[in-house]
């Protein structure tokens, strides 16, 4: 009897608890589940993207990667630009929309069009962040930095070009930049300033032909 009496007393119990509780545990299982299943979603939906960004990466790099001395061809060519917009608009916050609009700022110099190579590249600079954490590659920011520079000097705005560079701090990329400015300094008619700039940028590790000559045809009394 006293079994069964505390037997009836837990039932009793349990059904008060079940009618004070049960309804929320229920909504709470219910939020957990939905949220489970929809990070799940995310995670599955994440994965796939970053599949097709990866697989449109793929394509440009098998169009580009050619042997030394070999050029793409003009067809080729089209095809990583127009690639390369596909991962902008559909997979703009990946890394591989950032990389592949450096191939495409390459073949849009290739082709001639300076402006096209500009937007590219300073695509890249206005879309730093990449996924919902934020990261930056500043790596791949200070190589864009560097090859905006070069396009703008070659339309003919070494000013503009210079005022990019006065805001960055080319970390390891020393030598790149070094030679850069010293090809600006030289457009602005800066001689001292050039000499100086390509001497950074061969202390920095810079050891090229091109920046050997550049120094050798300065004038001696700049």
């Amino acid at each position: 009897m006293a079994l069964h009496a505390a037997e009836e007393e837990s039932v009793e119990a349990l059904k008060k608890w079940w009618e004070e509780n049960g309804k929320g545990l229920i909504y709470t299982v219910i939020a957990l589940f939905a949220g489970i299943t929809g990070w799940l979603v995310w995670e599955n939906s994440t994965a796939s993207e970053a599949e097709e960004a990866s697989d449109l990466y793929e394509q440009i790099l098998s169009i580009t990667l050619i042997e030394e001395g070999e050029q793409v061809a003009d067809t080729d060519s089209a095809r990583v630009i127009d690639l390369a917009e596909e991962l902008r608009v559909n997979h703009g916050s990946s890394i591989y929309a950032k990389l592949a609009s450096l191939f495409s700022a390459q073949q849009a110099v290739k082709r001639g069009n300076l402006s096209a190579a500009e937007d590219n590249l300073q695509w890249i600079l206005q879309n730093r962040s990449q996924g919902f954490m934020g990261e930056v590659d500043e790596g791949l920011i200070l190589t864009a930095s560097l090859r905006l520079g070069r396009v703008i000097l070659a339309q003919g705005d070494a000013e503009r070009a210079l005022g990019l560079l006065n805001e960055l701090n080319p970390s390891a990329f020393e030598g790149g930049f070094g030679e850069l400015r010293g090809d600006i300094y030289l457009a602005l008619g800066r001689l001292v300033d050039a000499r100086d700039a390509y001497t950074v940028a061969q202390q920095a590790g810079s050891s090229s032909d091109g920046l050997r000559m550049k120094l050798e045809n300065l004038p001696d009394d700049s």
